[in-house]
């Protein structure tokens, strides 16, 4: 996220926690569902701060250089402010109306993983903001939002997807904080990858894994907004001072590109492309990379066809391979690719743009 308007000071707190050294060395050269695992043991048994404690944390996590709370449901990157929050004195209680006071806004729906004892509390999805935008919200999935039948003071809309793949409705924030939310999303769904047996299937969900449709929106959104000075600092901050653990994907952005394949038929697939192939940057304007992993069994024929069904590419990747494609010249839009030989068919969706 770039924000003209942080010439940012940090605090102490943001500056004394880097990037340890050698710290991803175990992520290094791997991509896929690989570079997912590696990471989830990278982060994984991190110091759980205790849900009452988040008030506290916040203070030092979520305060903008005015010392009021930073609430990313409210805050107006360009011009004066509707409201803002005092912490301790604003905290909510109960509210009525927008601008009342603030709460705990679990970005992943508390109600997608049954408020299980550590995600419930981990604050690298979790954001001080308005109780009412908060309540308005709702466990709605993320989502672009054309004709919105309610909107906050900060231009934050509720209301019908207009991503494919998704009809019912959606919390689109604005465009400033988009790129932080997808990336507490990549968080979530490593950080409790195998872990999530409590959990429920939602409509952007099944238990710790983000379904083609979300990640869709997710990924053009973290392209969309990059990681910002305020992101960073939250990310050194709650390492050094509360969870003894980071998020990968403010360190390495490149790392969202490179985890996540698109699935057209679900989730199912998406856990087998992964460890088979993978297509990235995803959408693209320029190259996509085509990767062939070194169990995959054999040779694989890869097609790209448009929503018409012509084809437009049609190559051979050789088993464990690596393959950059043109797509410069391609029009905008969706297009299918699939990637097949006598063991498995893969269908991904790519997103020319």
């Amino acid at each position: 996220m770039k924000k003209l308007f942080i010439l940012f000071v940090f605090i102490s707190g943001f500056c004394l926690a880097q990037i340890p050294l050698g710290y991803y060395n175990a992520a290094q050269g791997l991509t896929g569902n690989n570079l997912k695992v590696a990471l989830h043991n990278i982060i994984k048994n991190h110091t759980i701060v205790s849900y009452n404690g988040l008030w506290s944390a916040f203070q030092q996590t979520d305060k903008k250089t005015n010392n009021k709370v930073w609430d990313m449901y409210s805050h107006n990157p360009t011009g004066t402010q509707p409201y803002e929050y005092t912490f301790v004195t604003d905290q909510c209680g109960s509210y009525n109306s927008e601008g009342d006071c603030y709460n705990r806004e679990h970005s992943w729906p508390q109600s997608w993983f049954n408020s299980t004892s550590g995600p419930d509390s981990d604050m690298f999805h979790i954001y001080p903001t308005d109780g009412e935008v908060n309540g308005k919200r709702s466990n709605f999935p993320y989502g672009n939002v054309s004709n919105p039948s309610w909107t906050s003071m900060n231009g934050g809309k509720l209301g019908p997807c207009t991503n494919a793949g998704y009809t019912q409705t959606v919390f689109e924030p604005i465009n400033e904080y988009k790129g932080d939310l997808a990336r507490g999303y990549f968080y979530m769904s490593t950080r409790y990858y195998s872990e999530d047996a409590a959990w429920g299937t939602t409509d952007a969900t099944n238990k710790s894994i983000i379904l083609p449709w979300q990640i869709t929106v997710l990924l053009s959104w973290h392209h969309q907004d990059p990681v910002s000075a305020k992101e960073t600092g939250r990310n050194n901050l709650i390492y050094s001072s509360y969870q003894n653990n980071r998020n990968p994907y403010i360190d390495h952005p490149e790392y969202a590109d490179s985890v996540w394949a698109y699935a057209v038929s679900g989730f199912e697939d998406q856990f087998l492309f992964s460890q088979q192939f993978s297509i990235y940057p995803n959408p693209s304007s320029e190259q996509i990379n085509v990767i062939s992993y070194s169990n995959s069994p054999e040779n694989s024929v890869f097609k790209v066809t448009d929503i018409s069904g012509k084809i437009i590419e049609e190559k051979i990747i050789l088993a464990g391979d690596a393959k950059p494609f043109d797509c410069s010249q391609w029009q905008n839009g969706i297009y299918f690719i699939s990637i097949s030989n006598s063991k498995a068919l893969s269908n991904f969706k790519f997103i020319k743009q």
